[in-house]
């Protein structure tokens, strides 16, 4: 087994999962703007058992996107172990990443992600699934808790099957996206499995913020990043940036925060050409159904600046990427 996760330079950051935003064009932008690690949108391992060709499109990634794992769903062994082996010989992504984290009520409704957590044997039986239909390094994407079983409890339960990494969500099921994370339990799971990649996830948006998980808790392998993407992709590499700066303050903490006024000039020019890009590349591999979808991209970008309101206004309504173009062409300098 080729094991990726290995060969990078700590810390490692990852675009975590998020289903309806980190597809092909999304990912690409990332990669491009320091990610290491890009993961896909969920994908269910039912539909890839029964109808796989959709999924499958949903699925499909640029070479420029690697290394990219798909993620997969579900609560049943035998679809995960038909769908590793379709995404391993049809996708040919560079890991396969299994779902016992997400919340969502319809997912969760089903007995599928954070539901497998207190199910032990299950969830043994899916990763052993999983690992036994493909030779591409297997992750996991947990919580803090569920319930009474803690991420601590679970890792325990799995510990000798042959994953090579695991995202914990810092959250528990309850707190779902809200709330403090407590990055303490991926650092505790570090301890009990130090030889596999362990990245804390959740509530992660400032690079300031990024500096000082990694600071205290240095056993971490790195981080993954979400919602602190969204309309800043280029926080990987802020990430970076302030990582290698020499000490100039006590703590990370001293550090101002970059404040909305400041995203302006150079700066912001920066951003609309990553927003142009993003826009092309969206109607690229969704065509016109792409266009729609830049609309939320869009809004995340202007958050926060002078006249984000009619900007968004503006941008919610675009039908071309040349009409975006223009917008972006008459907004300030």
């Amino acid at each position: 087994m080729d094991n990726f996760w290995l060969k990078f330079k700590k810390p490692i950051l990852a675009l975590a999962p998020m289903a309806g935003i980190t597809d092909s064009a999304f990912r690409q932008i990332c990669r491009k703007h320091g990610a290491d690690v890009v993961y896909s949108e969920m994908a269910s391992v039912s539909a890839l058992f029964f109808k796989p060709q959709k999924t499958l499109e949903l699925v499909e990634f640029n070479k420029t996107e690697r290394p990219y794992v798909v993620q997969l769903f579900g609560k049943h062994p035998e679809h995960f172990a038909k769908a590793t082996r379709i995404i391993s010989e049809k996708i040919k992504p560079d890991g396969i990443d299994i779902n016992f984290g997400c919340p969502a009520k319809k997912v969760f409704g089903h007995g599928s992600g954070c539901a497998l957590m207190p199910q032990k044997k299950l969830a043994r039986e899916i990763i052993s699934a999983v690992c036994e239909n493909t030779k591409l390094p297997v992750s996991l994407k947990i919580r803090a808790g569920v319930g009474e079983v803690d991420a601590v409890e679970f890792i325990e339960n799995v510990k000798d099957l042959p994953f090579s990494t695991v995202m914990i969500h810092c959250r528990t099921f309850e707190q779902k996206f809200s709330g403090p994370a407590d990055f303490s339990v991926a650092e505790k799971i570090k301890k009990m499995i130090p030889d596999r990649i362990i990245l804390g996830n959740g509530g992660i948006t400032e690079p300031q913020q990024a500096k000082e998980i990694l600071e205290k808790y240095p056993l971490l392998d790195g981080l993954g990043i979400a919602r602190g993407a969204l309309g800043r992709p280029w926080i990987f590499e802020e990430i970076k940036d302030l990582m290698s700066f020499p000490r100039k303050w006590e703590s990370s903490s001293d550090i101002p925060p970059l404040l909305p006024e400041e995203r302006v000039g150079v700066r912001w020019e920066q951003i609309k050409k990553i927003m142009l890009a993003h826009a092309k590349l969206l109607y690229k591999t969704k065509g016109q159904k792409g266009l729609l979808e830049i609309r939320k991209y869009l809004a995340w970008y202007v958050k926060g600046l002078p006249n984000a309101s009619e900007l968004r206004q503006k941008l919610v309504q675009v039908g071309s990427v040349e009409e975006i173009e223009k917008i972006l062409k008459g907004i300030g300098h």
